[in-house]
């Protein structure tokens, strides 16, 4: 498995990896798929290779596993020293420490720049997530009760937090 920063031509698989979560989970609360000209606009550009925002791409013999990101927390500027993070695996690649080699090589990217605080929001039940999060020294801040409307039923989210 080989670790790098995401590229023009990984938007297709994982614009088609994130689809899948929108179809299938309540890890994201999107609600309709993705178009790549849609992925693109609102997501895609605002990584870099360096700063604080980042794209990391797992592959394999050239098969995309998953992808970790550091975005934007919020779009004030008193929160620049914050980003939010988060990460995708495909279902194959779950539980082969795929998820763990991601953050750990987003967190080792994300040394030396300035940033004070990272937050991952976690569907419940996630109980994976919730796992990963901790191992990567992440604390539960708080709970925000059926804030989202998914499959027809309400779903908790765990709010997490990390100093950085």
């Amino acid at each position: 498995m080989h670790i790098r920063v995401g590229r023009s031509e990984d938007l297709a698989p994982l614009t088609a990896l994130y689809n899948h979560y929108i179809a299938t989970t309540v890890a994201t609360f999107d609600l309709e798929p993705f178009t790549l000209d849609q992925r693109e606009e609102l997501w895609f550009r605002h990584y870099a290779p360096t700063g604080r925002y980042r794209l990391l791409v797992a592959e394999e013999d050239g098969v995309i596993l998953g992808y970790a990101t550091s975005s934007p927390f919020r779009a004030k500027a008193a929160y620049d020293t914050s980003v939010e993070t988060s990460i995708y695996l495909v279902p194959a690649a779950t539980g082969k420490g795929v998820g763990r080699a991601l953050y750990a090589a987003l967190f080792d990217s994300l040394a030396g720049e300035d940033l004070h605080r990272a937050y991952a929001l976690i569907s419940l039940p996630n109980d994976a997530s919730v796992a990963l999060h901790e191992r990567f020294g992440f604390s539960l801040a708080g709970t925000m009760r059926e804030i989202g409307r998914k499959f027809d039923r309400f779903w908790d989210v765990a709010f997490y937090e990390k100093p950085l």
